[in-house]
C-alpha cells in the first residue's frame, strides 16, 4: 500500500469528518470542561484538605490507573489480540505516560485546588494557543498565519483578563494555582503532538490506556512517598471517582483518534469550549460566580480568538 493509499483511507474515516469532528471533540471538552468541579467536589468527598497535596497525587493516581486498565482491557476484548510493542514503542509510551499523564496532572490537580473552577477553566484554554504555535513550527500543513495570530492574542488576552479582580482594576495571578494550570496546558500541548506522532505505529487504545496507567502509577508512588492517602471511600466519593475514570478513558481515547485522523490545529481549536463547559459547570455544582464582567469579557476574547483560528484551519 502506497503513501496516497494510506492517505485516503485516513480521509475516508468517519473520524475526519467535520460533523462528527465537531461532535466527538465538543463531547471531549465537557467531559474536560467537567472535571474541574468534579475534582473540587472529590476533594471534599474524600476529605482532602487543600493543602495535601500529597493525597491528591494519590486521588488523581487512582483516577488515572483504573481509567489505563479499564481502556487496556477494552483493547483486549475488542482487539482480541496481544499487544506486540517492541521496546521502542514500549519505551515511548511509558514517556508519554510520565509526562502527559503524571507530570501534566501533577501541576493540575495542584493548580485546580489553588483556584476556582471558573477560572482555572478559562486558563486551560491556553493549550489551544499553545498547539497552535507549535504545530507551526512541527508541520509543514498547519503554519500560522494572520488571523491565527489575532486569534492567539485574543485569547491570551482573554486569559489575562480572567485574572484581575471583578472591577477589572486589580491583577491577581498564583502561580501554584492559575501558573501551574497554565504550565499543564503546556504540557498537554506538547504531549498530544507526541501522541499523534504514536498513532501512527501504534493502536489508540494502546497508547491512551497504557499512558493513563503508566501516568497514575507516578502520581500514585509520589503521592505515598510524601505521606498521601485517600481512604474516605464512600457511595458519594466512589462515585465521584468512578466518574472521573469514566472520563477520562472516554476523552483522552477520543480525543487521540481525532488527532490521529486530523490536523493539530483542527482538533486542538475546539478546547476553546473547555471553559465554556468548565465555567457553566462550575457555576452550576460549585455555585459560583459566572456571571462576572471579567469572566463574560474574558470568554468572550477567547471564544473570539479560537473562532479565527478555526476558520484558518478549516479551509
Amino acid at each position: 500500500m502506497n503513501v496516497n493509499e494510506i492517505q485516503a483511507m485516513k480521509q475516508s474515516t468517519p473520524f475526519s469528518n467535520p460533523l462528527v469532528v465537531t461532535l466527538i471533540a465538543s463531547l471531549c471538552c465537557l467531559l474536560w470542561g467537567s472535571a474541574f468541579p468534579s475534582i473540587k467536589l472529590g476533594y471534599i468527598a474524600f476529605g482532602i484538605m487543600p493543602e495535601d497535596i500529597a493525597s491528591k497525587f494519590v486521588f488523581a493516581g487512582y483516577r488515572f490507573i483504573l481509567a489505563g486498565l479499564l481502556l487496556l482491557i477494552l483493547f483486549y476484548i475488542v482487539r482480541k489480540r496481544k499487544l506486540g510493542l517492541s521496546r521502542r514503542q514500549w519505551a515511548g509510551l511509558t514517556m508519554l505516560g510520565v509526562l502527559q499523564t503524571g507530570l501534566q496532572y501533577m501541576f493540575f490537580y495542584v493548580g485546580v485546588s489553588n483556584t476556582t473552577g471558573v477560572k482555572g477553566s478559562i486558563m486551560n484554554a491556553t493549550a489551544t494557543f499553545f498547539s497552535v504555535v507549535l504545530a507551526h513550527f512541527l508541520y509543514k500543513n498547519d503554519k500560522l498565519s494572520k488571523n491565527k495570530v489575532v486569534g492567539c492574542l485574543l485569547g491570551f488576552i482573554g486569559v489575562i483578563i480572567v485574572n484581575f479582580h471583578t472591577d477589572l482594576l486589580a491583577f491577581s495571578f498564583s502561580f501554584t494555582g492559575e501558573g501551574f494550570v497554565i504550565m499543564a496546558s503546556l504540557i498537554f500541548s506538547i504531549t498530544a503532538i507526541y501522541a499523534k506522532h504514536l498513532t501512527t505505529s501504534i493502536d489508540v487504545l494502546i497508547i491512551t490506556g497504557f499512558s493513563l496507567f503508566v501516568g497514575g502509577l507516578v502520581l500514585t508512588l509520589l503521592g505515598f512517598l510524601l505521606g498521601g492517602s485517600v481512604t474516605h471511600f464512600t457511595l458519594e466519593s466512589t462515585g465521584n471517582l468512578i466518574y472521573l475514570v469514566l472520563l477520562s478513558a472516554t476523552a483522552f481515547c477520543l480525543w487521540n483518534l481525532l488527532l490521529k485522523y486530523n490536523k493539530v490545529g483542527k482538533v486542538s481549536v475546539f478546547n476553546f469550549l473547555i471553559p465554556v463547559f468548565g465555567a457553566l459547570l462550575s457555576a452550576l455544582f460549585l455555585g459560583e460566580t459566572i456571571m462576572e464582567l471579567k469572566n463574560l469579557v474574558a470568554l468572550l476574547f477567547v471564544s473570539i480568538g479560537i473562532y479565527l483560528v478555526n476558520r484558518i484551519s478549516t479551509t
